[in-house]
This record gives C-alpha cells, structure tokens and sequence, in this order.
C-alpha cells in the first residue's frame, strides 16, 4: 500500500496590470473558486506543468499569455482529515507561476470537468471564495 504525502503541483496566477485575477468556479462546488493547478508529471519541469496544466484546464497557451515569472518558494497546504482518506494524501505543495494577458479580451474556455465558469476577481474577493483549507498559500503568494 502506497503510504500519505503531499502530491507536489504547480499553481497558475493570470493577472491583470489593474491587479485583477482570472479565477474559476469548480465544477463539484458550485460557488467555490480558484486558480488552475495540477500535479507534475515525472520528469516534468514545474514551467512545463504550469503551461500544461494552463491548456488543459483554461484553454490558454502562449498565443494568450506570457510568463512573468516562478514565485521563488514552495506553497503546502493540508487536506482536512475526509479529503486525506478520500485522496491518500497529506496535502499538496505548489509553485507558483505568474502570467499576463497578451490581449484584453482573453476569453478562457473552462474544460468542464474541474471548472465551468470564469471571471476577473480582485485578490481580496478570491481569497474569500477559495475553499478554507487553500487560503493561506493564497495569502502568501497574493498577498491578502
């Protein structure tokens, strides 16, 4: 039996020069919001992963945003006791990587299993609508 740990991921920021974040609506909890992130994969680069997981979940590539840059530091964040059962895991650690638009209308297409809606949020507001057990990595790397 493999033994608990924490899965090891990245997390993506696209903001806006006014501060705006791109956030998106789960689809299992409706009302819940957050950033794309996703698990590396072996042999992976964490750069790599980012604009993976970025076209897999958002339909974004480099054609609609630039890489600004890799925060310098690792994000843990814990699962609540049901989620470590649930997923055989403590917890996840993250880096974190910042991206602008190239263009104002940027228009992301939600890939419908993990996120089916999107909108621009303030920090402040995304920070609220992010699940409990995620804000503090949020706080940390947004600041908040």
């Amino acid at each position: 039996m493999a033994r608990p740990h924490f899965r090891a991921g990245v997390v993506i920021v696209v903001r806006r020069d006014d501060g705006a974040v791109l956030a998106f609506e789960r689809a299992d909890v409706p009302g819940e919001w957050q950033l794309p992130q996703g698990g590396i994969d072996r042999d992976e680069q964490t750069v790599d992963a980012a604009w993976r997981e970025l076209a897999e979940e958002t339909g974004l590539g480099p054609a609609d945003v630039e890489l600004v840059r890799e925060f310098p530091f690792w994000t843990i964040y814990e699962f609540p006791e049901g989620l470590r059962r649930h997923n055989h895991r403590f917890g996840q650690a993250h880096r974190w990587f910042e991206f602008r638009p190239r263009r104002d209308d940027l228009d992301p297409t939600p890939d419908g299993r993990e996120f089916v809606a999107h909108r621009w949020m303030s920090v402040a507001e995304l920070i609220d609508a992010v699940v409990e057990f995620r804000r503090r990595p949020y706080e940390q790397v947004l600041g908040g």
